[in-house]
């Protein structure tokens, strides 16, 4: 995951929730969380950059273009979610000794 930018990664987090997804409801999902317009020249670059990645694969359904992710985009957004999920327990866990540290002290 280190390879890509956050904003690609938000995207693979936005196709994953709503696959398979055109590229205007990409764009609108992705606009809600940023709360600011992201226009088609960051956007279709970046979807393309995941295409040539192999972590989303375009299809046509409705004669409109897809986007899903592949076996390894999948992959990546779960390594990502147990990464962030390990960083969350030694943050809880170092919260948790600092305050052990300070009732000892008193």
């Amino acid at each position: 995951m280190t390879e890509l930018t956050g904003f690609q990664r938000d995207l693979l987090y936005e196709i994953a929730a709503a696959e398979p997804a055109k590229g205007v409801t990409i764009k609108d999902k992705i606009e809600d969380y940023y709360r600011f317009e992201v226009n088609h020249g960051r956007l279709y670059p970046n979807l393309d950059t995941l295409v040539n990645a192999g972590l989303v694969e375009k299809g046509q359904r409705d004669r409109r273009t897809n986007e899903s992710l592949t076996t390894s985009g999948e992959a990546l957004l779960e390594q990502r979610r147990e990464w962030e999920a390990g960083k969350l327990e030694q943050a809880l866990a170092n919260e948790a000794d600092q305050v052990r540290d300070c009732d000892s002290n008193e």
